[in-house]
């Protein structure tokens, strides 16, 4: 069988689906914008392209999204027509649409069947849209900018014989009767790589200059975000901090995140200048902290994979906040890892963690609830246990890349095979 990926950073969600069916002895594919050689990743064959314009200055604000979705899946065509001429024709095509690449991969292979990753249906409100307040604007087009982001989303309705869904409430974000063409069915969790380590050391170097090496025996509070921003609950952790500094002298804080910006607006330059929303919050808090205390808070950047599982295990406590929107792969890492979580009460978190079972809950919003939460868990060393093992089972019953995703996930491409012509 031939089988065609497309993802705009590949491979993406599919780093364990389409080595695993190139394993099986299927010739595999993958179109991607990355930037990378042509060559072979895991028996997977990349096919790198790039697009050959940019977006338009003078494009009507409404629609810059959507044209940028075209420009990219006029450059995906153009790769497809060129497999196409090599000799290349797929069975079956999985593809990320999101950013909309695959738009036109039909036109030219008509036969094959299109199976896509349905990552997430903005809404007007019920999702992240409007979700913060205190970032929320009164533009009236923004439910108008809304409806047309989806307009990428609805024309692969048309094209797509069916799609993946990592979780039940981004599922759920999208209309019938496409909704009834999802299938659930999460990327999967590698959980005998991501497993408790009693053993386990990090050593960092504080602002003074001084070398600290942390251990199990360390109280270590976790947060991690790919960007430290609002989506990610960032302003709500860094209120919290000052309270939660001064009640604990011991602990460390230990912060993974870059300074961009993954999902929303930049910070207003005309309140903030060129500051980063890192920048912004912790400002913000700076006041309320001594220079001593300060000097608890280490802010990591980003980690290579094998320190981000590090720092995991040595978590005492790990937080994890978010908007309505995208589940990360973070939280169930942690889970995996055993980790004693806090996080906020938003869908579709609530999937994955019940309250007093595999994790504290607390108001998105609330950062004196949230300090609290911390502290009370930091206290007990048994509940920590408790929590953390049962965060792990359920990772393991639910999420485990093995034994319950990935045979998930062949089965749904048994069945979009069988909706090909």
């Amino acid at each position: 069988m031939n089988v065609l990926f497309i993802h705009q950073n590949f491979p993406g969600q599919f780093k364990y689906l389409a080595p695993a069916l190139a394993r099986l002895g299927h010739r595999v594919l993958a179109l991607t914008m990355r930037a990378v050689k042509p060559g072979q990743w895991q028996g997977v064959q990349l096919v790198p392209y790039a697009a050959q314009r940019s977006s338009s200055p003078q494009i009507h604000p409404w629609v810059a999204d959507f044209e940028t979705k075209v420009v990219r899946a006029e450059a995906c065509l153009q790769a497809a027509w060129r497999l196409k001429s090599a000799g290349f024709t797929p069975d079956i095509i999985i593809a990320h649409p999101g950013w909309g690449e695959s738009l036109f991969v039909k036109n030219v292979w008509p036969k094959a069947s299109l199976g896509i990753y349905c990552e997430f249906f903005y809404r007007p409100e019920g999702g992240d849209v409007g979700f913060d307040a205190e970032f929320a604007t009164s533009d009236m087009g923004d439910a108008a900018r809304v409806r047309l982001k989806n307009t990428n989303n609805l024309l692969h309705f048309d094209i797509a014989d069916a799609a993946l869904s990592p979780t039940h409430w981004q599922a759920s974000t999208f209309p019938e009767p496409f909704r009834s063409r999802i299938c659930v069915m999460h990327d999967g969790i590698d959980t005998d790589t991501l497993a408790p380590n009693p053993k386990v050391q990090m050593t960092l170097t504080t602002s003074y200059g001084e070398h600290i090496t942390l251990t199990r025996q360390s109280e270590v509070i976790t947060f991690v975000n790919r960007n430290l921003e609002p989506y990610r609950g960032y302003h709500t952790f860094m209120r919290a901090l000052p309270d939660i500094l001064q009640q604990r002298p011991q602990a460390r804080v230990l912060l993974v995140g870059a300074s961009g910006v993954s999902y929303g607006a930049r910070p207003d330059p005309a309140q903030h200048g060129s500051k980063s929303w890192k920048e912004v919050f912790a400002d913000e808090v700076r006041g309320r902290i001594s220079d001593a205390d300060w000097s608890r808070v280490h802010f990591l950047g980003r980690l290579p994979y094998p320190s981000y599982v590090e720092l995991l295990q040595l978590s005492t406590v790990h937080v994890y906040l978010t908007y309505p929107f995208v589940l990360s792969w973070s939280l169930l890492e942690a889970m995996s890892i055993g980790c004693a979580i806090v996080a906020s009460g938003t869908a579709p978190v609530l999937e994955a963690i019940s309250h007093d079972q595999t994790g504290r809950l607390v108001n998105f919003f609330d950062a004196p609830e949230l300090a609290r939460e911390v502290c009370r868990l930091l206290d007990s060393p048994s509940e920590r246990d408790r929590l953390g093992q049962l965060a792990r089972s359920f990772a393991r019953a639910r999420y485990d890349l093995k034994s319950v995703c990935l045979p998930g996930q062949m089965q749904w491409v048994q069945s979009l095979c069988a909706k090909a012509p």
